[in-house]
């Protein structure tokens, strides 16, 4: 069995599906690894790293997906690339599955076996295979980096001969992966750290890394889905919510939002009148930004000024710090690569909750029911 990893095509994805390390493991596992040259050297992966680990340098990406048997790739396919897969073949790949409709019905027309690394079910058992959360990490880190070298002032509190700083204050909305390493991030530069969730439950979670845990006057209710995430409330709710929030937005130096919804636009939680409200020079870190953002004023890919107000709208913060961000990334997927496999052959078991949470498109056809369902309308 052969698996490819051809070089990522999309704008300013730095990121690689596997690195060298991850070779060495898959080669334990009985199968072949075919790498496209230069696919790793933009995260600082050579190609002579991975020759060492025994794999094989293809001259092309047609070479990889004309040879493999599995693919490997960070971003969904893309351009010419699910035409380039040869039917009856596999694909691991983050998918977008709840937004990309069409492109799951590409891979069933194409008789792909196509895992969305995204639908990895929230289980004890998975979590080494959690790309969604290795990722948050790094997008939570590299949040809190940008937010301070974009802030006019800085974060810890400093007593000088030239007078006393006070602490930045940064609060961040949404207490999952990305929200505590940027909560943690940010206590350690020095600032006075507190955040807000809908799920009172994570209170602990953020006390334990030394930040204020804000409650609103809201009723939460039954606020966590089966998965861990956030559920999407009533727009009753949202409107009260942005009121209440607009009070805590407006005494932070920088806010950092990470709320998402899977399958839905991200909730509107920070009004234009919120950030006008805002001290001049504070920063909005907006890490909803592709989902159409949590901040009414973010604009995808851009960073933007508003009455002095930065708002920063990266898509795509883990691409970089792309060394570490694929190597968390490849850890996962080799690690899911150790449960499908068996003495080097892909086994589709569907009865296995994370080989049929996955699994998009089987057999010609588009099998996860969630997507399924989503097509047919």
């Amino acid at each position: 069995m052969i698996i490819g990893v051809p070089k990522e095509i999309a704008t300013d994805e730095r990121r690689v599906a596997l690195i060298p390390e991850g070779v060495k493991a898959l080669k334990k596992l009985g199968v072949d690894v075919l790498i496209e040259t230069g696919a790793g050297s933009a995260a600082g992966f050579l190609d002579d790293a991975y020759v060492e680990e025994e794999a094989r340098i293809a001259a092309s990406a047609a070479e990889v997906f004309g040879a493999a048997d599995l693919v490997l790739k960070v971003q969904p396919p893309g351009g010419d690339e699910v035409e380039a897969l040869r039917e009856g073949t596999s694909l691991i790949s983050l998918l977008k599955p709840l937004d990309l409709l069409d492109l799951a019905k590409q891979l069933a027309g194409r008789n792909v076996n196509a895992f969305s690394l995204e639908m990895m079910p929230r289980i004890t058992r998975a979590q080494s295979m959690d790309v969604l959360s290795s990722q948050s990490t790094i997008a939570g880190y590299r949040a809190v980096l940008m937010a301070a070298m974009a802030l006019p002032r800085v974060f810890p509190m400093m007593v000088t001969a030239a007078g006393t700083l006070r602490p930045g204050k940064a609060f961040i909305i949404g207490a999952g992966v990305a929200g505590l390493q940027a909560l943690g991030s940010a206590k350690r530069l020095g600032a006075i750290t507190s955040a807000y969730d809908t799920r009172v439950a994570v209170r602990e979670q953020v006390q334990s890394v030394g930040a204020k845990f804000i409650e609103l006057d809201l009723d939460t209710g039954d606020s966590e889905d089966s998965g861990g995430y956030a559920k999407a409330e009533t727009e009753e709710f949202y409107i009260k919510q942005r009121e209440e929030l607009a009070k805590q937005v407006a005494q932070a130096d920088v806010v950092i939002t990470t709320a998402l919804v899977p399958g839905r636009e991200a909730p509107l939680l920070i009004t234009a009148d919120a950030v006008r409200a805002m001290r001049p020079g504070s920063v909005i870190v907006d890490l909803a930004a592709e989902k159409g953002g949590n901040c009414e004023l973010t604009e995808p890919d851009k960073d933007i000024v508003v009455d002095g107000v930065t708002i920063i709208g990266n898509t795509n913060l883990p691409a970089l710090v792309p060394a570490h961000a694929s190597q968390m990334f490849s850890k996962n997927v080799v690690t899911f690569l150790e449960h499908l496999l068996d003495e080097g052959k892909l086994v589709i078991d569907l009865e296995d909750e994370i080989t049929s949470g996955t699994l998009v498109t089987h057999g010609g056809s588009v099998i996860h029911e969630m997507i399924k369902s989503r097509i047919e309308g």
